[in-house]
């Protein structure tokens, strides 16, 4: 045997996990429907997210049915608990939500044909069974709706479609206090653009700073250290688009770099390091988007909503009549689609998708129209899978020859590698989030 490496981190408390290459590939993950929560179109099913306390519960924006929660506790018969009408917030309607905590944060107000106020709800979630309105907060004029809400600390970040990025201090759940207001620029990436197709939908926050998919604007990233004064600080949008439609829909962020849900023109996957100069690392484009400027209206596929999974190292994308895919982006220069589930024969179409341990959520729509897809069925589609990865979190594994001191983690660490051929080392925080990835070939 060789000599043994030794690292030693000095990051505090930490969830290790050590990973051999090549185990279960994507392809054998074994996806396999478990139950569906059907809905219906007067109450159409928008997106839906796992309780993230761990609780046995799924929170479900049900656009005109307002917030409606499941109990989960039982996998193959969810029960429903409780529903916040939206009558609790002015009708408007529940487009997409996000929790922190014992709170969920409802961004309200439709941006399907008839739109509503852009705002926003706080729902106190300590009791699932028993959730209740702290406040919520809504602008003035009656024409934008809202695409997502994101927090941060004591802030809050509204994606307010046409109004752009609203902040909002909830540091007082029972008091919403306006911050600030940022509409991009319109004039990039066309210089004569339709102002109706430009619209702050997906979002991420990293430290203040804003990752906005500003739909036909491309990508924008907004400097909020200040919340008073927001300020953009770089922009990306595919030349390859120009001249033709284009929808930056959402986005996650994985170290540096920003995956973005493109819609029928897939995933790019951008390095925002620096902000000022954000270069494009990679392309999955299955639908050739680029070959006709009428294949919006005719792909197989588009994409909305992201769940990464960094551990694993796999995207899931809700991908319209193309319901799901799960891409591999261990290479991120060249993203693979690696499985599947759906298709584009069944007449039903996904807007958005979330994961939890070993599920997948996924959440159709009903679209009458050919275009972008057609779909006749609403609700959640509950998913199982299999990956080896999985079992790397939350806890902590210690295979044959693999050894930690102290066991009790505190401030140091130090971890012994033998020679077991090609390893990775991952290791991440109670988040979840990677702080340090290590892969070498122990020969």
């Amino acid at each position: 045997m060789k000599a043994i490496n030794r690292l030693v981190l000095l990051l505090g408390t930490l969830i290790l996990a050590a990973q051999r290459l090549g185990a279960q590939s994507c392809e054998s993950m074994d996806i396999q429907p478990v139950v569906d929560i059907p809905s219906a179109c007067s109450e159409m099913t928008m997106t839906m997210l796992h309780d993230q306390l761990d609780r046995p519960f799924l929170y479900v924006a049900g656009k005109e049915g307002g917030l409606i929660i499941y109990d989960l506790t039982t996998a193959q018969a969810p029960t429903w608990v409780a529903t916040i009408p939206v009558s609790a917030f002015e009708n408007l309607h529940v487009m997409n939500l996000s929790q922190s905590g014992n709170y969920l944060y409802l961004a309200i107000g439709n941006h399907f044909g008839a739109t509503q106020k852009s705002g926003m709800a706080i729902v106190d979630v300590t009791q699932p069974t028993t959730p209740f309105v702290t406040d919520y907060w809504t602008v003035q004029a009656n024409d934008g709706g809202a695409g997502i809400v994101v927090t941060e600390g004591n802030y809050a970040y509204l994606g307010a479609m046409r109004h752009g990025l609203i902040i909002l201090d909830i540091s007082d759940k029972t008091d919403i206090q306006f911050q600030s207001q940022f509409i991009p620029d319109l004039d990039f990436p066309d210089s004569s653009p339709d102002p109706a197709k430009i619209n702050a939908r997906g979002m991420a926050v990293k430290n203040g700073i804003v990752y906005l998919c500003y739909d036909a604007g491309g990508l924008r990233i907004i400097d909020a250290t200040d919340p008073i004064n927001p300020a953009e600080t770089g922009r990306y949008a595919n030349p390859e688009l120009n001249g033709l439609p284009r929808a930056y829909n959402n986005l996650v962020l994985g170290g540096d770099l920003a995956y973005v849900a493109v819609d029928y023109c897939g995933l790019e996957v951008l390095n925002v390091v620096n902000p000022a100069a954000i270069t494009l690392t990679g392309w999955w484009n299955p639908w050739n988007c680029q070959s006709n400027p009428l294949n919006w209206f005719v792909s197989p596929g588009h994409t909305n909503e992201l769940a990464f999974n960094p551990a694993c190292k796999l995207l899931f994308l809700s991908s319209g009549k193309s319901d799901l895919h799960v891409l591999d982006v261990s290479n991120p220069s060249f993203p693979d689609s690696c499985n599947f589930f759906g298709g584009v024969a069944n007449s039903i179409g996904t807007w958005g998708v979330s994961t939890w341990h070993d599920q997948i959520y996924l959440s159709y729509i009903c679209n009458p129209l050919p275009f972008p897809f057609p779909s006749n069925w609403t609700g959640v589609k509950i998913l199982s899978y299999q990956n080896d990865c999985l079992s790397a979190a939350p806890t902590t594994l210690q295979p044959p020859g693999f050894f930690l001191s102290p066991q009790s983690l505190t401030n140091e660490l130090t971890v012994e590698l033998p020679n077991a051929g090609v390893c990775e080392l991952i290791v991440c925080n109670a988040l979840g989030q990677i702080l340090l990835r290590k892969k070498d070939d122990w020969k």
